[in-house]
């Protein structure tokens, strides 16, 4: 099996929203012979985009997976969405990937989104090719895009590849590791390539760029430096080897060219899939926690005679039966097998596996350490829960995914449609981790939260289309948080006196600002217990936890959830006979909204990061109108004629933003969005909010 492992790849496709993945991802299944015809996005029918949503606007919103073979090598494909609103669907693909080749639009260089999903790819520390694509674009600048790859995304690309013209004269690369160039034709269905030597314009800066590329390269390798110190020839398989190593340690990013959309430089892309990105065995054992203890730690290894591991990250609602996309870290999973979900302590069945193509499925009877694949007959099992061997009983950790931000009402057409809601609200939240929905008991509304107004959008098109409810929906609202300014102490006595025992519970807290280390609001809040000498029985505490923990829920201003508070447990009194966990419960609650109305409480706001991409004619107008939402520019750029302006602004102020940019700049304007951090509403907004 460690033969095979060695040959396994375990891929992501990411990038910024428009920089090609999912054309790279259909040149690959088309060169690898997976498909039989190329998909093409604009004419919706690529095959990773399967979904209706997905064709019509010809974007990915979940994430695909795919297997597929090139040489003597198994690579398993996730294609993952570009646009900010479906980070989730990015979020948990790289959590069960082993590498990734990050995208890049050569016109255009890192872009606000490539920075976001190479942050997330950091996160699992993800050894990341990257590919410069659209060098037949206009504006193409190769050199330009490597450069914004080490400065704004802090990595070390190394290119292995430099092109070979640039927009309409791009014809083929020269790869510096063969020091031979290809040039490309194109045919009726993909493209033919012949081998040439380097042309005499481009000796000079292949021999500086091949010298670059051995010096990074050597740091890694005892043999190559020696070689390169001595200066003795160097080969190809030589210089492989040093860029295999830095790359699996995260140090070197090798940098490819190439023109998706044409069929330039994806065969040469799957080669250096092969040679450069790590199998299972290359990677770190995955840390698992025996019985979900800290303190009892131990390495999941791809090792098939192992006990079975495995880290459940995505699922599809399906009529046939809800779909659990999984990564087999450790061991051997069997169809009709039974299995112990550690995370919730229940036991799930197997019924069937599958290996999976986008949307297509083919049966297997089992799976092993490395693979990634789906099941079906889970019944109580969510995104990021571990499943394991009964006999086993090892949690891996979870996925962590962002905070909604946006939220709206939103109510059933007719009263059948009221009764098939709540069951479809379920089903969506089972699929999706960012997405909330809560029943508004004051209003009778029912509320849906998400990451964007394009995620709310499309999950609204999925209840009526996909789940057959008709629904109306509000104008989306922002998801505001409260805060405190000052620290307080309050206290809270819960007393009842019934017939028989009665309720007796009394604590005294003070709740003071919760600080990270950088001086701002932390996003978390804190609860600490400094009772001393038992005036509060221990067994009390975590019922007052709780009690405290429901009232940060509500703030005292308009409701909204309170962060960034750090309330200690300081004093108390108890009934020997009357107290009880819903008397200090209910006196935490008192004591914390006493507490938080003392505090100086303020109202705080998601802060949006923009990225605008405007002709800089328009540049002016487009600056004015973003300083007019209270937005902060922290950058302008000039690439060409093209201005890309990056800024922070409020979100409640981007609503209808595209209709005003396509105003300002007659329909030629973009923007992207994702959420950066909360802030202190101003004072006269903030009077508005809560009338």
């Amino acid at each position: 099996m460690s033969a095979q492992l060695e040959k396994l790849r375990n891929i992501g496709i990411m990038a910024h929203i428009d920089a090609g993945k999912t054309t790279v991802s259909e040149r690959i299944l088309y060169f690898s012979g997976k498909t039989y015809k190329i998909g093409e996005v604009h004419e919706g029918t690529a095959v990773m985009d399967f979904l209706e949503e997905e064709q019509e606007r010809g974007i990915t919103i979940s994430s695909a997976a795919t297997k597929c073979f090139w040489k003597d090598h198994v690579i398993n494909l996730i294609d993952t969405p570009g646009h900010v609103d479906f980070t989730a669907e990015v979020e948990r693909s790289l959590r069960v990937l082993d590498g990734a080749v990050a995208v890049f639009d050569a016109s255009e260089g890192v872009q606000a989104q490539s920075e976001t999903v190479w942050r997330q790819g950091k996160k699992y520390n993800l050894p990341c090719l990257c590919f410069v694509n659209k060098m037949d674009k206009i504006g193409a600048d190769f050199d330009m895009c490597v450069s914004s790859i080490k400065e704004k995304l802090q990595a070390h690309p190394v290119p292995i590849q430099i092109p070979i013209g640039a927009e309409s004269g791009f014809v083929g690369l020269v790869d510096l590791i063969e020091e031979k160039a290809f040039y490309y034709d194109q045919v009726e269905v993909g493209a033919d390539w012949r081998e040439e030597p380097i042309p005499d314009s481009l000796k000079d800066h292949a021999q500086i760029a091949r010298h670059d590329l051995i010096e990074a390269a050597a740091e890694y390798d005892e043999m190559l430096l020696d070689a390169y110190l001595h200066d003795r020839p160097i080969s190809a398989e030589l210089l492989c080897r040093g860029i295999r190593k830095g790359t699996i340690e995260g140090k070197l990013h090798p940098v490819l060219v190439g023109a998706a959309l044409r069929n330039i430089g994806i065969r040469r892309l799957l080669n250096a899939v092969c040679a450069f990105l790590p199998s299972p065995l290359d990677r770190p054992p995955a840390v698992g926690y025996l019985e979900g203890k800290e303190d009892r730690k131990v390495q999941i290894v791809p090792d098939e005679k192992k006990p079975f591991v495995g880290l459940v990250f995505k699922i599809i609602a399906d009529k046939h039966g809800d779909l659990y996309f999984m990564r087999v870290y450790q061991g051997t999973l069997r169809k009709g097998s039974r299995v112990l979900n550690t995370t919730r302590n229940r036991k799930e069945n197997i019924t069937r596996i599958f290996e999976m193509h986008a949307n297509e499925r083919q049966i297997r009877n089992e799976a092993q350490a490395g693979e990634i694949i789906a099941v079906v007959g889970l019944k109580e099992t969510l995104t990021g829960d571990t499943l394991a061997d009964t006999h086993y009983p090892v949690q891996l950790e979870s996925i962590r995914f962002p905070e909604t931000v946006i939220s709206m009402s939103i109510e059933p057409k007719s009263a059948a449609d009221r009764l098939k809601l709540g069951e479809a609200l379920r089903l969506l939240s089972r699929e999706d981790p960012t997405f909330e929905h809560t029943y508004d008991e004051e209003t009778g509304q029912t509320l849906i939260s998400g990451m964007g107004e394009l995620h709310l959008e499309i999950l609204q098109h999925k209840l009526i289309r996909d789940l057959g409810v008709d629904v109306r929906v509000g104008k989306p609202r922002v998801a505001y948080k409260e805060t405190i300014c000052t620290s307080a102490e309050a206290e809270g006595k819960f007393v009842r006196q019934t017939g028989g025992h009665g309720q007796y519970g009394h604590v005294v807290i003070r709740v003071e600002p919760n600080l990270d280390e950088s001086g701002a609001v932390s996003r978390e809040n804190v609860f600490v217990n400094a009772v001393i000498g038992g005036t509060v029985p221990k067994e009390y505490i975590p019922a007052v936890e709780s009690g405290i923990r429901e009232g940060l829920g509500s703030g005292p201003l308009a409701g909204y959830p309170v962060v960034g508070v750090k309330v200690t447990l300081l004093d108390g009194s108890y009934h020997s006979v009357d107290s009880s966990d819903l008397a200090f419960e209910q006196a935490g609650i008192l004591a914390i909204r006493e507490a938080l109305s003392k505090a100086q409480p303020i109202l705080l706001e998601p802060i949006m990061r923009v990225q605008v991409i405007v002709p800089d004619q328009y540049f002016g107008a487009v600056q004015g109108n973003l300083i007019a939402k209270r937005g902060v520019i922290t950058n302008a750029e000039l690439h060409g004629t093209t201005r890309i302006i990056d800024v922070r602004v409020p979100l409640a102020e981007m609503f209808g933003y595209s209709g005003d940019l396509r105003g300002a700049t007659a329909g030629r304007g973009s923007f992207t969005m994702e959420p950066l951090t909360y802030e202190r509403v101003p004072e006269q907004i903030s009077e508005k909010i809560l009338l």
